[in-house]
Formats: C-alpha cells, sequence, structure tokens
C-alpha cells in the first residue's frame, strides 16, 4: 500500500496504532486528544478481537482507560490508551505501576499537552510526570512523526519490557500534515504465562520490579544514541540548538542555518549523543516548550547551555518569539495582527443557563466543575465561584461544609454535568453521604460530554463502537447510595427549579437535583419547530430577557429587544423571562 493522506496530527496517531495491530484501545474525552478515539475506532469492524478486530471504548475515567489498557498488554495483546494532559493525573495511579510491571503486549499511552491553556485548568508538563514514573516518552514534531513514532512506541514498549508514553500538544494534534499510510501490521498475540512476581505489585515483588526498571532506564539511555528518531542536523556551529515536538518546526524556521538536535525520545535523554553534539557548536540553546526538562538534565551534566533565562516557561512557542529571544529580533507589536477577543459563552438554548439563571436570581454560590457549565462563572450569570477538576464540584462543597457548618451552604449548590459525574463525581457524593453532609448538589444532565464534542458515557445508552447499550440511570444510582432526596426537573422549568431549589438547600441532609434537557448542538434532537420573536411596540425595555446573556438576544439604540432567528433555538426561556408578553414563539 502506497497511498498519501493530508491528516491531523490526531488522525494520525490513530493511524499509526491500526498500522502498529492494536486489538484494544481505551480512553476518556479529552481536548485535544479526543480525536483520536473518535478516528481509531473507524478502523473496527465490528469489535470481534477474537477475529483479530480493533476494540475501542469511551471509559469513565481516564484510570479506568490506563487500567482497561493494562488488562489487554497483561493478556497478550498490543493496547492503547489516551488523555489529555490531566487525565494523567487521574491516570497515575495505575501508570506508576505499570512502569514497575512492564508489559506482554506492547501499550502505549498517548498523553496530550496543552500549552497556552486553549481548554484546560493548567499547563502541566507530562514529562514531569513520566520522568517520576519512569516511563519513556516520544514526541513527535508533525503529522507523518505522529504516526511513526506510535508505531515506534510498540516497539520499543515490547523491546524494553514498559508502557511507553507518546507526548503530543494542541498545536500538534490539531495541525494538518501529509502522512503516508501503510498496510496494518497483524502482530501475533503474546502467550500468558502466569508470573505472579511481575503482575503482583505487593512490596517484595515491587522492590525487585525497581532493579529492573532501572536497568531499563539505563539500557535506553545507552542504546537512545542510536535510536533513528533521535537525530543530528549539523550546519553552521556557531548556534546548536537542542529541541523536540513542535518547537523544531520553530527553531528550524527562526534559524535554518543553525545546528540541531532533533530529540523524538525526551524521557530517558541520551546523554552521550548530546554531549557529543554540545562539545561541536560554540553556543548551545535548549528549546522547549512549558517546564525546563531536558534543560535541567543537560546541565546537570555539566553542560554550558542557555534555556529559559530568554524562553519563557508558559505557553505555546513561536518563530517570532524564537528570532527575538536568539537573535534580538525587534517585533514591530502595532503591526502584528490584533485578535479581537471573543469572550466565552454558553451556546443559544443551552439548558446550562437556564439553570444558572435561577440560581443567579436566588444569589445561589456554585461550586463548579469541568465541562460547558464552567462558563457560568463569568458575566452576566456570574455563579460558578469554583472550578478545580473533574469531580471536584461535590467533594468542595462538602469541604467547604466542614469547615464553616451547615448555614454556611444553604445559598451554596455544587454543579456537575452528567459525563463528569460518571468520571469522578460518583466516589465524591457517596463521600458526601458516607460523611454526613447536608449540601444540595445538581447534576446538569445534557445526555452527552458536551465540552468535548458530544461523545457518549455510560449514562447516554450508546458505546464508542456504535452498540446500544443499558443507560446508567443516574437517579437511580443516587438513590442507591440512600439519598432520599433526588428529584429529576425540565432544565427550562424555570417557575419549578426556583421552588425546587428553595426546598432542598433549606434541608439538613443530601439532596440531589437532576436537571434534564439534551445539549442543543446534539444531532439527535428533533427539528426545530418553533423560534422567538420580541414585539419592540410590547417591549418595556426592562432587560429581564436580556440577563441570561443568550447571544441571540441584542439591544436595539431605542432599547428594545431584538432575537436574531439564525441564532435563536426556541428554547424558550427568554420568553419566560417576560412579564409583558414582548417574547412569544413563531412557528419555523
Amino acid at each position: 500500500m502506497s497511498e498519501k493522506m493530508i491528516m491531523l496530527g490526531n488522525e494520525a496517531i490513530a493511524r499509526g496504532a491500526y498500522e502498529a495491530g492494536v486489538k484494544v484501545s481505551a480512553a476518556y474525552p479529552g481536548t485535544p486528544s479526543t480525536e483520536i478515539s473518535e478516528n481509531l475506532v473507524q478502523y473496527s469492524k465490528n469489535g470481534n478481537i477474537g477475529n483479530g478486530d480493533l476494540y475501542c471504548e469511551w471509559s469513565p475515567n481516564e484510570k479506568v482507560a490506563t487500567e482497561v489498557a493494562i488488562g489487554a498488554s497483561i493478556s497478550g495483546v498490543r493496547s492503547l490508551v489516551s488523555m489529555k494532559h490531566v487525565g494523567v493525573n487521574v491516570a497515575a495511579d495505575p501508570l506508576y505501576t505499570v512502569s514497575y510491571i512492564g508489559v506482554n503486549g506492547g501499550m502505549v499511552m498517548i498523553a496530550a499537552d496543552d500549552p497556552g491553556l486553549y481548554s484546560s485548568q493548567n499547563e502541566q508538563d507530562t514529562r514531569m510526570v513520566a520522568r517520576a514514573a519512569q516511563v519513556p516518552v516520544l514526541e513527535p514534531s508533525d503529522s507523518q512523526e505522529a504516526k511513526d513514532f506510535v508505531k515506534f512506541a510498540f516497539d520499543m514498549s515490547e523491546k524494553y519490557d514498559t508502557p511507553v508514553i507518546v507526548r503530543t500538544t494542541t498545536r500538534l494534534a490539531h495541525s494538518q500534515g501529509m502522512v503516508e499510510l501503510c498496510d496494518r501490521t497483524e502482530v501475533p498475540d503474546k502467550p500468558y504465562e502466569r508470573n505472579i512476581a511481575k503482575n503482583v505489585m505487593m512490596p517484595a515483588n515491587a522492590v525487585k520490579r525497581h532493579l529492573v526498571v532501572e536497568a531499563r532506564t539505563n539500557q535506553m539511555i545507552e542504546d537512545g544514541c542510536s535510536f533513528p528518531i533521535n537525530r543530528v542536523e549539523m550546519n553552521d556551529t556557531k548556534i546548536g540548538v537542542i529541541t523536540s515536538g513542535i518547537p523544531y518546526q520553530y527553531v528550524k524556521e527562526a534559524l535554518p542555518n543553525a545546528s540541531v538536535l532533533k530529540l523524538g525520545v525526551v524521557n530517558p535523554l541520551p546523554k552521550k549523543l548530546i554531549e557529543d553534539f554540545a562539545a561541536k557548536v560554540d553556543t548551545l540553546y535548549i528549546v522547549e516548550e512549558l517546564d525546563p526538562v531536558i534543560e535541567l538534565q543537560v546541565k546537570s551534566w555539566g553542560i554550558k547551555a542557555i534555556g529559559k533565562e530568554i524562553f519563557t516557561v508558559q505557553g505555546e512557542y513561536s518563530a517570532t518569539m524564537i528570532r527575538r529571544a536568539i537573535g534580538g529580533e525587534q517585533v514591530d507589536i502595532k503591526q502584528a495582527a490584533q485578535i479581537p477577543n471573543r469572550p466565552p459563552i454558553l451556546c443559544p438554548g443551552c439548558p446550562h443557563r437556564s439553570v444558572y439563571s435561577v440560581l443567579n436570581k436566588l444569589k445561589i454560590h456554585a461550586a463548579g466543575d469541568i465541562g460547558c457549565y464552567t462558563l457560568g462563572a463569568v458575566a452576566p450569570l456570574s455563579v460558578v465561584d469554583t472550578t478545580v477538576c473533574m469531580g471536584a464540584s461535590i467533594s468542595t462543597l462538602h469541604g467547604m461544609e466542614k469547615a464553616k457548618g451547615k448555614d454556611y451552604i444553604k445559598n451554596w449548590v455544587a454543579v456537575i454535568g452528567d459525563s463528569t459525574f460518571m468520571h469522578t463525581g460518583i466516589n465524591s457524593l457517596m463521600n458526601m453521604v458516607y460523611n454526613q453532609g447536608t449540601g444540595t448538589v445538581m447534576i446538569l444532565d445534557n445526555s452527552t460530554t458536551g465540552m468535548t464534542g458530544h461523545q457518549d458515557h455510560a449514562a447516554t445508552g450508546k458505546t464508542l463502537q456504535g452498540d446500544t447499550v443499558y443507560a446508567i440511570n443516574i437517579m437511580k444510582l443516587c438513590q442507591a447510595m440512600g439519598i432520599k432526596n433526588v428529584t429529576e426537573i425540565d432544565a427550562f422549568d424555570t417557575a419549578g427549579l426556583e421552588k425546587l431549589l428553595k426546598e432542598e438547600t433549606a434541608k439538613d441532609e443530601v439532596s440531589v437535583i437532576i436537571t434534564k434537557a439534551p445539549c442543543v448542538l446534539l444531532k439527535s434532537n428533533p427539528p426545530i419547530t418553533k423560534k422567538c420573536y420580541a414585539d419592540s411596540e410590547k417591549c418595556k425595555k426592562c432587560g429581564m430577557c436580556m440577563k441570561p446573556g443568550c447571544p441571540a438576544l441584542t439591544k436595539q439604540a431605542d432599547g428594545t429587544v431584538k432575537v436574531d432567528d439564525t441564532m435563536c433555538n426556541g428554547c424558550g426561556l427568554c420568553k419566560g423571562l417576560c412579564k409583558f408578553g414582548a417574547i412569544t414563539d413563531v412557528p419555523v
């Protein structure tokens, strides 16, 4: 097979896994990694592993996904697990231990970092986690390398008996490049052999496996000098640059005549290769996004180099930034393209806006979570006060109560989405019940994983493979925990929700309110049959309909309100807020 295609980095990663003979893939959706699984599942025929097919799943969280991949590897097949960088935190428990266990079939983790914080709550560097876990890390620079490095990672995993991380970034994941396609390699399953000393990490076994890990790392340091994905590009020796990943592209654009050591393996580092390269150049620079992972190790060997003294530890790099830092090039900021800011906002017709409008009216604070509903923190809704990580809303509210007492949280709720509740919210709610909390938890059930692009989860009744399955009943799940006060309500029933919130927040026991309305962007939604229309002659210019901040509503020069029918989804929130009948339904 000899064919070339333009592919996103994530598409190329999926292709690489397919060509490498992967049989099991598990993931939790998280930007910028989501498209990997969505593309990989397209190579699956029917998920029948016995016939050599490929199985893909959305797991409830990254820890579970990693454990699924570990189980597949131990059984003897190649497995893949994909997540964004903060998902690596959730997966850290099994990751650190599988580093000791090693693999049977090759196991690769895709960890997508997010320099620039395009869709994340921090800029952590996965290479730091990998160093602590003693797991090797590969870092591709374009779509072709994304495919090739994944294949190399599986071979490396089996050769050195280790899980391997392929680190990507948002820029690589979502940029396109030409990729040469190859046929799938059908890798024979490795036989399973019962090995308690290797696979059961009780202390007596783990202490011996630690020695194996150290020996493995030393071997990879030595072998890394001849890995084909670590390469030296010698040019003018006045300037030498050590770099990897997407920054390599910026270095080549900014410093076309410089000598470059491009590292494909960024952990562990090939010490001898780096020492030899450094000895050949007059001035050595280290260009890497986020933390000085390479720099600190190189300097610890006594090699003189320039790194974070002139480069930032924040955000994405660029060719312009590198030219300015190394060459002192001046950039006229006035002439640089100025992109107008677009404030984050919930979509027209979003059920979260309806819920938050009621919380805002009642002046109730919300401990928030990760998802579209985080946008409730900004004006004009201004309801969400905290956002930490997946599932933290419920635990945060519980901690507030234990610190300040029951009365303190009477005007607080925890808000969490249905997918996030399935991810890690269940444990938090169990803790609240077990430790006799009294808070009110709102599960904003929009029937999808909205922020990452409408992926299914355990409560939607659909799998990544496309199978229809039993949908976990969130209401019954909460009741099974012993919670007496569990109520479902239409997210757009603002009057009923206001009454319910007043009742539930006044109680001295745990209560759960499940607001139900599908995400307005779901393709499975029925066609829109009505939209809202504002009659300027009836409008009293009170501004009540504008309070929720729906982008379909605008205030005219004379103070009246107009509804943009190209944006309106007919949710009726504005109509319910207008007490003068100025907003009505219009059939479409």
